[in-house]
This record gives structure tokens, sequence and C-alpha cells, in this order.
């Protein structure tokens, strides 16, 4: 043992004797000097931090003695406060099992720069996978080109793409407008400059779209002639920053064309030096032409009117000192030509990137604007000055908006004023009168006379009324009186009978007594929250109900009048909703040939198919369906179904007629529709309902009739002999049927000149080329008599009722009526 512990001083390097529990008996001087407490250790793991323990284990169980093991162990030895990197060898020593020299070499300085460079290489590399740069390699006297995950992304590929590094394919790859410049930048860094140079180019990506790229790159290796033997750079996409870029020119270009479009000049003021630069459009405003754009501040004060500069210099200090927005107005003489200006400025304060304050701002000339506003000054002192005169005929422009010109009386717009402050308020009466036989003295004596009758009214009404009520004028002879409401009925029921009485009076116009009368409605409600408006249509209700019962009278609104408005209503909404789903039919009255008594055709009659009530003849909703206005598409309505039925029916019915109102006739599209029907012409007849208006037929009621006889369409007059209808008027339709009322046929069987008047009224319908229909044939005696009275067609109960269209195909089918 002495023997090897001898040895150890004859060894260069730092050397200690161990056993395989890292027990120390030895050491050399230069063991000492590194681990100066070793000597005293009674294990090498003393000298060593905890967390390397286990590593001095693995150096000796891998000691060098073992084929393949590693060299060493590379460890920090603490000396003194001092660490640094040493390497350990053991190797076991010969011929003494379990024990081992272990060797220490100072390996500080490569260890540290090893470290060191790793941790470059680690941040760098760090730096790069975090940053958005794509980085390249072209090794070429290697033959290697890299391109790193980013640089394929920029390019839209993904990151484990291949790339092919094919120079004319990458060039090719470049937007034709840069290829020459990006040529001349590779081939110089290709040539070997080994300078960092960029350019900016754009290059198609994988899915055809350009992305802006910006490359920095050198040349870091040459061959020996200088070429370039390895080039290394690096990518950035910068498309967003040229799109930012182009948008900051577009929106420069713009700010520019708007300053010169709407002629704003532009400044910019040194609150240090006192200097103001002013662009050319300020310049030529201030007619400072020539002159040098960048001045003192006393120079380009001078311009502006000596009158405005103290004030105009106030308003400046003052927004320097707030550091907000601040504007100016100011006059300036003009300097080339001494023109007057009035110019206006906007302006700011800010601190430049170099810490100088200064004040950017905008001026322009706003002297027509000035004079404009002089002139409305002036106007609107004039105006001023015959305010008088114009609240005079405002007054007057008033008071003929809410009253009537020839009455003085309050007006529609007054009252609709008057029972909108009335709303809500407790108590109130209206009395709504109309003038009986107003029209028949208009008409006959002409409107001095009825003028004169309005004038003699509204007289006896203000007379009739007290002094706080509201009488108004709101129509041609229609007229309302407001009044509070206490719940006296007396005093309403009064005053309606003095106006009836008073006006039922004879007034004499040039001599020739009048009489007028009058009808009133009353509608009350003394209730605190009243509804003025639903109680003037009361009251309108309740005069309808007045003229309706005879004229010449008055009739209180009441709940059974509102439960027959209620009534109306609901079978109004019924009508409306049958329409809808389709519940109006046609029912059929056969007509037959006088002499033969075959089957001549059919005229349809609407019903209505309630769905609780059952079938419905006319009379249970002609008149509110006419209110409604709906006649015309009930009309259509059974136009459609009955053709459909002619369609099944055939030959059998030879042709079927139609009631067609005025309405319904005068529509311009009329034949557009007509046209459209599945069914001949001449196989459908239009009886013309409303006769009473065809002696004044004109537009487009003539122009139909005249259509409907052009296209083959049959016309005929019902109820002729009513008195509805004039010889005159049959000439101007000039039908292909007379239908003679049922009250003509009725008496011929037992009156002789009742007889004789319905054979002369056939000669006339034949003298005319027409054919003559008898309604109301309703015993035997009557068909026998209209036979001899040579009748071409006969209707009635004696030979067939209205029927279904069911009940209709068991008639023809049997013939019943020949029975």
């Amino acid at each position: 043992m002495k023997e090897i512990l001898s040895s150890l001083d004859l060894l260069p390097a730092p050397a200690i004797l161990i056993d395989e529990r890292l027990s120390v008996f030895g050491a050399n001087e230069a063991a000492y000097s590194i681990l100066p407490g070793v000597g005293t250790a009674s294990s090498l793991c003393a000298q060593f931090a905890e967390e390397d323990r286990d590593k001095l284990v693995n150096l000796l169980i891998l000691s060098p003695d073992i084929p393949g093991c590693p060299a060493g162990l590379d460890i920090e030895i603490t000396s003194g406060e001092e660490r640094r990197w040493c390497n350990l060898q053991a190797r076991q020593v010969s011929g003494f099992d379990g024990f081992f020299i272990v060797t220490i070499l100072d390996i500080h300085a490569a260890k540290t720069t090893q470290i060191e460079t790793r941790r470059w290489e680690e941040r760098w590399n760090a730096a790069l996978v975090g940053s958005d740069l794509g980085v390249w390699d072209h090794d070429i006297r290697r033959g290697d080109y890299f391109y790193s995950g980013k640089w394929k992304e920029i390019r839209g590929l993904s990151r484990d793409s291949e790339v092919d590094a094919d120079y004319e394919s990458w060039i090719d790859a470049v937007h034709p407008d840069d290829r020459e410049r990006v040529r001349a930048y590779i081939e110089k860094q290709v040539a070997g400059d080994m300078s960092v140079t960029d350019c900016e180019y754009r290059e198609r990506r994988a899915d055809g779209t350009y992305v802006w790229i910006e490359c920095r790159g050198a040349c870091v290796e040459t061959f020996p002639d200088g070429s370039a033997a390895r080039i290394i750079g690096t990518d950035l996409d910068i498309t967003a920053r040229k799109e930012a870029e182009g948008q900051i020119q577009r929106l420069k270009q713009r700010f520019e064309l708007a300053l010169e479009a709407t002629r704003i000049g532009v400044f910019e003021a040194d609150l240090v030096d006192h200097t103001v630069q002013f662009d050319d459009t300020l310049m030529e405003i201030f007619g400072l032409i020539g002159n040098s754009p960048v001045m003192g501040g006393d120079d380009w004060m001078s311009v502006i009117h000596p009158e405005d500069r103290a004030a105009a210099l106030q308003r400046i200090n003052a927004g320097v000192t707030s550091g907000k927005d601040f504007s100016n107005e100011f006059r300036i003489i003009r300097a080339n030509d001494g023109a007057l200006r009035h110019i206006r400025g906007q302006a700011a304060h800010f601190i430049d990137a170099n810490g100088r304050q200064k004040v950017i701002g905008a001026n322009w000339d706003v002297t027509e604007d000035v004079r404009v506003r002089e002139e409305l000054e002036r106007a609107k002192t004039l105006a001023e000055a015959r305010n008088s005169e114009l609240e005079a005929i405002r007054s007057r422009l008033e008071f003929n908006a809410l009253h009537d010109d020839l009455t003085g009386l309050p007006n529609r717009r007054f009252l609709d004023e008057t029972l909108a402050r009335h709303s809500g308020a407790a108590g109130l009466s209206i009395l709504h009168i109309d003038l009986d036989r107003f029209k028949q003295i208009n008409d006959t004596l002409g409107h001095r006379a009825g003028d004169f009758m309005l004038t003699h009214a509204s007289a006896i009404l203000l007379s009739a009324a007290s002094t706080d009520d509201v009488v108004a004028r709101i129509g041609g002879d229609e007229f309302v009186i407001v009044s509070t409401f206490e719940g006296d009925l007396c005093r309403l029921q009064a005053m309606a009978t003095e106006i009836i009485e008073r006006l039922r009076a004879p007034v004499y116009v040039d001599k020739t007594p009048c009489r007028v009368g009058a009808s009133v409605g009353i509608a009350f409600d003394a209730r605190p929250d009243c509804d003025a408006t639903q109680l003037l249509q009361n009251a309108d209700m309740a005069l309808y109900r007045a003229k309706s019962n005879g004229k010449n009278r008055y009739e209180f609104f009441t709940s059974e009048l509102q439960d027959q408005i209620v009534v109306k209503k609901r079978v109004s909404d019924e009508i409306l909703a049958s329409l809808e789903r389709g519940e109006f039919i046609p029912y059929f009255q056969p007509q037959f040939d006088a002499k033969s008594l075959d089957l001549a055709g059919l005229e349809t009659l609407a019903r209505w198919a309630h769905p609780l009530k059952g079938v419905l003849p006319p009379a249970a909703f002609l008149a509110i369906a006419e209110e409604l206005d709906v006649v015309s598409a009930i009309d259509a309505m059974i136009l459609e179904k009955s053709l459909d039925h002619m369609k099944t029916l055939g030959e059998a019915a030879p042709k079927i007629s139609f009631n067609i109102s005025v309405r319904r006739l005068s529509d311009p599209e009329l034949m557009t529709k007509l046209d459209k029907l599945p069914i001949a012409p001449e196989k459908i007849s239009f009886e013309l309902l409303e006769t009473i208006f065809l002696d004044d037929s004109e537009g487009d009621l003539a122009a139909n009739i005249e259509a409907l006889r052009s296209r083959g369409f049959g016309l005929e007059i019902d109820d002729f002999g009513s008195g509805h209808a004039s010889v005159i008027g049959l000439l101007k339709v000039k039908p292909n049927t007379l239908k003679v009322d049922r009250a003509l046929i009725k008496p011929i069987v037992e009156n002789r000149e009742q007889r004789q008047l319905v054979e002369a009224i056939i000669g006339i319908g034949h003298s005319l080329g027409m054919k003559v229909t008898a309604e109301g044939v309703e015993t035997r005696a009557h068909i026998d008599l209209l036979r001899d009275m040579n009748c071409d067609i006969l209707q009635g109960y004696a030979l067939a009722k209205p029927m279904s269209y069911t009940d209709l195909r068991g008639f023809i089918a049997r013939e019943d009526w020949r029975r």
C-alpha cells in the first residue's frame, strides 16, 4: 500500500487513492491543491455536491478497465468559494482488488466555453423558433440546402414538406415585376459579398396568392476564387406591413385630395424657435406665393388684421396652455393684393419625437360664409321688423285653418283638437246634426240658397247651445255640438227638439219658402274617463238611426244599437273568413224554353254555406258584403265554382248566367280575367244588376260592356220594367235578353191591363232583336199565358226552384219539370 501511495507523487496530475466504498486512503500534492480537504476526509463524496455522489459511484462501476466505458466524468469541484470543472477518471490498482486511483484533470476553461457556446446556441435557436423569421442556409460547398419550418410556412407549405432548391424553379415563383431586382440581389451574394443586405419582393405561395417577403442574407464562406461557398439568411413575411403601407399611402392621397378640393391649408409651428411652416395652399390663401414657406412668428402675424391680432394670439396661447384642440377665427389683409379675407382655423398642441413643443393645424377661407351670414343677419333684422305684421297674418291663418269660411263656426280640425282635449275628462255629450232636404234646395235653388240655409242653421244651433258649448260645422250640411254632461238628459232632449222645430220652420230665400229640417244623433258619457272620439262615433251611429227612421227626429245612442254594431262586426268577420275558406257556393235556377219547355239555361245565385247556420241566402250577407267591398270577390268565387260544374254538365246546360255589379263591370282588368275562363264566351251571359246607372255608363263601364259584346258574351238586363232602366239605356247597352221583373209577371193571370203591359214589353224586346225572359213564373196559368204572348224563356217556382249543384244533376237527369 505504501508503494502505491509513493507512486501517487510521481503522477503529474492530481491523484487520489480510494476503495470501492469511495473511502480516501491518500492523495498527492497536486490533489491537495485542488481539494484541500481531501487529506482529512473519510470519503471522496464529502468533496462534491450531494447531487453528484451517484455519478462518483457510477464512475467506479464503469472504470476504464471495463471495455467501452466512458472517458471519465465531467464534474464541478468546490475549492473554497470557487467552483471549477474537472474530468475524473478511475482505474483499478493492479494486484489490489477494490482499490482505485482517481486522476483529476482541470477542464474548466474548455468546459466553460462549451457550456457558454451551447447556451448561445440554445438562445439563438429559441429566438428563431419564437420569431416570425424563416431561416435558410445554402452550403454550396457541401451541396446542403436547409430551409426552416417557418420558411416553409411563409410560402404556404407544411413544415415537413420537401423543398426543391432549384434556383430557376424558385425564381419563377417570384413576381414578374420583382425578378430582375431579386436576381441582382442574389448575384451580389453569389459573387462573395459578405456584407448583410436585404431585399423586399413578392413570391407566389402554394395556393397561388402572393406574399411579400423581406429577405436578409450574406455570404459567410467563400471558395479560393472569392465566390460564395455558403450563404445564410432569414425571410420575414411583411405582407401585412405592405398592405398597411399601401393603406397609409391611399389615405395620404385622399387626405391630400381632400385638402386640395376643400382649399384647406396646413401649417406647423415650432414653439421653441418661434417659426411656422406653411404648405402651398396656405401660402396661396395668405397671398404669400414667392416667399419662403418657413417664417418667423412675427412675420405671419403681420398678415392678420391689426384689430384681430391680439384676440388670435390669445386663443393660440390659451390652446397651448390647455393642451387641448382649439379653434381660431380672424381676418387677414392678403399680402399680394391687399384683399380682406376671413379665415377660420383648427389647431392642436403636441410634442414631437425630439421633445419640441409644436402646434399643427389647418386654416381655410370662410369669406363667402361670412358674407352669407351677414346677409342672413340683415334678413333676420328685416324679419323682426315685420314681426308684428306676420303675427297678425299668422293669427288670421290659424283662425281660418280652424274655422269654416262660410259660417265662421269651428271646423273638423278644431273639433278633433277639442275632442282630444276632452278625452279622459268627466262627463261629455255630443249632438250630431244633419240637415234634411238640403241637397234638394242646393240643387234646385242654387248654391246661394244653400249657403243662406247653412248660415241660418248655424245661427239656430248657436242660439240653442250654451255659451260654453262648442258648435262646429264638420261637413257640407253636418254640424256637431259638444258640451259637458252632468246627467241632465232633459236638457239634451230639449236642445235637440228646439233645433229640429226651428229648422223645420220655413225660411224665405228670394221670396221662395224653404224648409230643411234636421236629424239629430245624441251620445253621452257621464264617466270620469270618457273617450271623446268614440263618443262622436256613437253620435254618428245614432244619427244614422234617426235618418233611417224617417228623418226630422232625434235618436239616442243605446246599448241595443251597440249590439247591432257588434253583430254587424261579427258577421263582417265571418264573411271575410268564409271568403278565405271558400264557403260561398253557387245555387242554380233553371230557365226553360217557353214553347218546348226544354232546358234553356241556368241562372247562378250566390249562397253562403255558413259552417254553423247552414246555407244562407243573399239577404243574410249581401248588404254587409257591399259595405266591406267584397261583392266582387264573392262573384269571382261563384263564377269559378260554377264554371267547374259547367264542365261536368257539358251539353246538358246550354248556357249559364251570372249577376255582375257595376263595380265589377267597371274593373279595368275585367277583360283580362274573363279571357282566361276555361269555357266558350257564347255559353256565358252576364246580368246587369244595377241598371239604374246604365243611362250614364261611361269610361271603363261602357268600354267593358262593349268588350263583353265583342267577345261573344251574352248580356241581360235584369228586373226590366221596375223603373230602373230606360229605353235609351237599352239602346246604349244593346243586351241579348230582357228579364221582365217578377212584380210585373205575378198579376198577369187576373189583371188584363198587366197582361197587356207585359205583352208590350215582350214586343219592344223582340223589335230590338232581344229575347225576353219572364221571372216569377209560379203557376201553370203563367206558363200558358206567357207562351201565348211569345215570351222566349221562363224562370220561376212553377218549373224549378234554386238548387245546389248536386240536386241540379238529378233534376236534369229526371226532367222533373215536365211533370
